[in-house]
């Protein structure tokens, strides 16, 4: 019986051995496909990083771009705008000015060319009257009269 117990005792100590060294195995499987998982996961994982910050890049650049279109797009209305503000603002400056009688640029402008028009008339008349005039007659200035002083009022009577 002594026997026996040995015979099972050893059946038992060897399927404890099998056991615990498949168990062994086992555990070694998987912390070694712990070990692949962790590596692939870190290599995948800085491919990913990589592949996202380009992603980043490519979204900011596009942001930045259409950003830009959309400032310059604004500014250019705003430029319009604040165009057709002083449009407005100087037609009722002229149209005020034109109601007080105040002269346009243009105004100013067509009485200068007239006068220099008149200025070259008097000029030629005044080069065409000396060649006219004798040069040793010299015009005597002429006097003029002093104003009669005004009559004044008679006094009036005390009533």
């Amino acid at each position: 019986m002594v026997k026996k117990l040995v015979v099972k005792k050893l059946k038992s100590v060897a399927k404890d051995s099998q056991l615990s060294a498949t168990i062994r195995d086992s555990a070694q499987q998987i912390w070694l496909a712990g070990l692949g998982a962790f590596a692939k996961a870190q290599e995948e994982g800085n491919k990913v990083f990589d592949a996202l910050i380009r992603e980043g890049e490519a979204i900011q650049k596009k942001t930045r771009k259409v950003t830009e279109d959309k400032v310059t797009e604004m500014a250019a209305k705003a430029t319009g705008t604040w165009d057709k503000l002083e449009q407005v603002f100087e037609n009722r400056v002229a149209r005020s000015l034109n109601s007080l009688g105040v002269p346009t640029k243009d105004d100013v402008a067509q009485l200068a060319k007239r006068v220099a028009e008149l200025k070259a008339e008097v000029e030629k008349l005044n080069r065409g009257a000396a060649k006219a005039a004798k040069p040793a007659a010299v015009a005597k200035p002429v006097r003029r009269a002093a104003p009669k002083a005004a009559p004044k009022p008679a006094p009036k009577a005390a009533a």
